[in-house]
């Protein structure tokens, strides 16, 4: 599992003419699914995403996470995140996880957020979305689940 995170001022997702998703500040999450991927990688990303420390303290230092400072996540589904493009001029995408095994792992992703307090807006899996944010600092981190042994 792979997960952009984006801290943003504000964002919104949009499909066909319709905002799906909409957040003030929080964590724009682009979230990449591979075939091997269980719920145990959901459990272990949404944790280390809601601990994660992004947030700056009175003295500027990142110290506090997410669930500390306050705001929201909109979750995005990213299947090209697994696009693997060492070779030719296409991205191959064999890595990335069948819309049947990854849609049940992000819907779980989401739902664990909130377990931690989060609240969660989201994108429409598989659809075509444009992705509109304000991205804050910037801060940009990849966040992967542990590797398999």
């Amino acid at each position: 599992m792979r997960v952009i995170i984006q801290r943003s001022k504000k964002a919104s997702v949009t499909v066909e003419g319709k905002v799906t998703g909409a957040i003030e500040a929080g964590y724009v999450l682009l979230v990449g699914l591979t075939h091997t991927d269980t719920v145990e990688d959901v459990r272990y990303v949404a944790k280390k995403i809601a601990d994660i420390r992004l947030w700056e303290d009175e003295e500027g230092k990142m110290n506090h996470s997410i669930v500390e400072h306050g705001g929201d996540i909109l979750s995005v589904s990213q299947f090209t995140l697994y696009g693997n493009t060492r070779k030719g001029r296409r991205p191959s995408f064999i890595d990335a996880a069948r819309p049947e095994v990854a849609q049940p792992l992000w819907e779980a992703f989401n739902k664990e957020l909130e377990s931690h307090g989060l609240h969660v807006e989201t994108g429409i899996f598989g659809a075509m979305m444009d992705v509109a944010l304000v991205n804050d600092g910037p801060v940009t981190i990849i966040v992967e689940s542990k590797p398999k042994e």
